[in-house]
């Protein structure tokens, strides 16, 4: 049933459109055009303006034909860097670049494929629940798009993500939340070699506390990071200030703030301990999210993955998606493998296969909504 001439003319048309983070002004008119001219009801948000990217996130609706949940089909529309003058050939059952920038896979296979089983929903008359397609700007910059998304525009009742690194089949079912943390600690500087005890030295504050909280891999669901120590100015100085970013991130949300409450503790406390001072920037990134098979979302993404042939395969991620703000939103989603491959490089690939198999996933999702 799929085109797959035209998947793969439509593909090939985004990738060679420039959209790098930031920069998604041009991709964003082309694709609320697209949606437009296939029948869907198009507006956008102002993300764009809120975090300083040229293109808003896009929501296009297409209201349902027959019964069945409300979903939500979503990619993100900007890329990585190097993504200027992208220039695409066909090779051996692969879409591949010549080497000087990346592909753009990562995501417009996703939107390639969405945008296929759209068209052959309206060209075959397919009943259909109401659709409706979220394109995120800014996913490449730290989900910026989906994190400052206008979460009253959205109208489903579960969400599909399309923009994962396995083969189709892989479900992602369960994805870690974050918080980051910017820690300054302020001591007292004195000479090191004279006078070490008028100062309190902040580099071991810091250290007193790191020592005391519980990194790395946690448990199943939760880890946790030191990710930047700077400080001091001198041999022969005690250090009065030393900055610290830290992480941490858990499927589960209660997890999540118990292990920030750790983190922030151990460095108040180290702080009062030495009579030093400290200030904790925390920053919530996003919600985690963890479903078992019993879940409706869970239950038709697998059911979805069986129809068109493939062996459901279920994984948790530690890193972060679009699908994170979805559910922080109250949206159960997941996130599908489409097959991408060395995404973020300029070996980056696209197997003709999976993204013929990525837009046949699609269809079968909406056939699995209907009621």
């Amino acid at each position: 049933m799929i085109n797959q001439e035209r998947i793969l003319q439509e593909f090939l048309e985004l990738v060679q459109i420039d959209s790098e983070t930031k920069f998604e002004g041009k991709i964003a008119e082309v694709l609320k055009q697209k949606l437009t001219d296939m029948g869907f009801s198009v507006e956008e948000d102002n993300a764009g303006e809120k975090i300083g990217h040229e293109g808003n996130n896009i929501f296009a609706t297409l209201e349902g034909t027959a019964k069945g949940p409300a979903i939500l089909f979503s990619s993100h529309m900007d890329t990585v860097v190097p993504g200027k003058g992208v220039k695409p050939s066909v090779k051996d059952g692969y879409v591949v670049t010549d080497g000087t920038t990346i592909l753009g896979a990562d995501d417009k296979a996703g939107i390639a494929a969405i945008f296929e089983a759209m068209r052959l929903l309206k060209e075959k008359n397919l009943p259909h629940p109401t659709i409706q397609i979220v394109i995120t700007t800014g996913e490449e910059s730290g989900l910026m798009g989906s994190r400052n998304m206008d979460a009253s525009k959205l109208k489903a009742e579960m969400g599909f993500i399309l923009d994962s690194t396995g083969k189709v089949g892989e479900i992602i079912k369960a994805g870690a939340g974050q918080y980051r943390i910017v820690t300054k600690v302020h001591g007292k500087s004195a000479h090191a070699g004279v006078a070490p005890e008028k100062g309190i030295s902040a580099i071991q504050v810091a250290s007193k506390a790191i020592s005391r909280m519980p990194l790395g891999r946690i448990d199943e669901d939760t880890t946790a990071n030191i990710g930047r120590f700077v400080g001091g100015q001198a041999y022969n100085i005690v250090t009065d200030y030393v900055e610290i970013w830290s992480e941490c991130r858990s499927l589960v949300n209660d997890k999540l703030e118990e292990q920030l409450k750790k983190m922030v503790a151990a460095f108040e406390e180290a702080a009062e301990e030495f009579g030093a001072r400290v200030e904790n920037e925390v920053m919530f990134m996003y919600s985690g999210y963890k479903f078992d098979e019993n879940t409706p979302v869970l239950q038709k993404a697998i059911n979805a993955v069986k129809r068109v042939g493939r062996t459901p395969d279920l994984q948790s991620s530690g890193g972060g998606s679009d699908g994170n703000a979805f559910n922080g939103y109250g949206v159960p989603s997941v996130n599908f493998g489409i097959g991408y491959e060395e995404i973020h490089t300029t070996n980056e690939r696209m197997p003709l296969e999976e993204l013929y198999k990525a837009a046949e996933l699609v269809l079968a999702v909406v056939e699995e909504c209907l009621e």
